[in-house]
């Protein structure tokens, strides 16, 4: 990778972002910025391991006891869509998806569902991504996806292009769901983040790269049911050749994590993080727009409260 693409430091929020060369290129976040007192609207840790930084990140927003009750069905939607090692970073971090599992069992959960409708083989996915072993670790279900009898029509009243589409029962059925996707290029949606990760919850996701990818990546986020935490994984991030990635090359190793219930917020900060290691203008990742047209989240972050945390 290019020197110059590491010293592009794009602020979140208005506050500098520290990089540092050493190796592989990591980039670590730098002080707590945030308002004593007022609730967290985006939660941003750097510098640690994936289980260690959910864990101080859960902690900052006040456990996860906060987001999960005691009894309940807990779905946790990872991106497990391709056949890769954890390495190439096409796939969530399977370390923060067994640490997330635990946390809602320990926050009292009944049961914790993991699944994803994969673009590969969906068992050999499940399997080299790492994550179906860290899941079941932890005592989640591991179920298919691979079926259209596991999938229910809903109703998308608010979408502009897709106002309709099946939905996996799993979501359907839970108390409330968890969206864990990886930060990574995308080769038809440039960034791949916590909206697009919404395209392995339904059946039929060909009608999007029919119609208006874009478009139909923020009308699904428009289903009234939505996640609790948004929780982007950017141990690792794809910075090219996405959505599978083709070598290690491929991947920088950065260290980041972002949370919010605010799914395009989320995913702004997280685009802003990947426009410090390759070059990708918000405004290329037109689906931040559209979900804010449509009132999914706010992509004027630095109204928010940010609070970082380096490691």
């Amino acid at each position: 990778m290019k020197r110059r693409d590491f010293l592009k430091a794009i602020a979140l929020s208005g506050a500098a972002v520290s990089i540092k060369l050493n190796g592989n290129m990591g980039i670590l976040a730098q002080t707590v910025n945030s308002s004593s007192g007022k609730p967290i609207d985006i939660m941003a840790v750097m510098g640690g391991e994936p289980a260690a930084m959910f864990r101080k990140a859960i902690a900052e927003m006040g456990g996860m006891e906060k987001f999960i009750k005691k009894g309940q069905t807990v779905v946790v939607k990872p991106n497990i869509g391709w056949d890769r090692r954890p390495e190439l970073a096409a796939n969530t971090n399977p370390e923060l998806v067994g640490e997330i599992v635990k946390q809602c069992f320990t926050a009292g959960a009944n049961d914790v569902i993991v699944f994803d409708h994969t673009c590969d083989d969906w068992i050999k996915c499940y399997k080299t991504s790492g994550i179906e072993e860290a899941a079941k670790s932890a005592n989640a279900k591991v179920v298919p996806a691979d079926k259209e009898s596991y999938y229910r029509t809903v109703a998308l009243p608010k979408g502009k292009t897709l106002t309709e589409t099946k939905i996996h029962q799993s979501i359907l059925d839970c108390d409330v769901w968890i969206n864990v996707p990886v930060l990574k290029h995308h080769g038809g949606a440039n960034l791949s983040m916590s909206m697009k990760n919404y395209m392995g919850i339904i059946w039929d996701r060909r009608i999007f790269h029919r119609t208006d990818l874009q478009q139909c990546i923020a009308d699904v986020c428009t289903y009234d049911k939505k996640p609790v935490l948004n929780i982007v994984d950017a141990y690792r991030i794809m910075t090219t050749n996405g959505p599978q990635g083709r070598s290690e090359n491929d991947v920088a190793v950065t260290k980041g994590l972002f949370i919010s219930q605010d799914i395009v917020a989320v995913d702004t900060a997280a685009a802003r993080f990947f426009n410090q290691v390759r070059e990708m203008p918000l405004d290329h990742v037109k689906h931040l727009a559209n979900g804010e047209k449509l009132k999914v989240g706010t992509m004027q972050i630095e109204k928010l409260n940010i609070k970082r945390v380096r490691m």
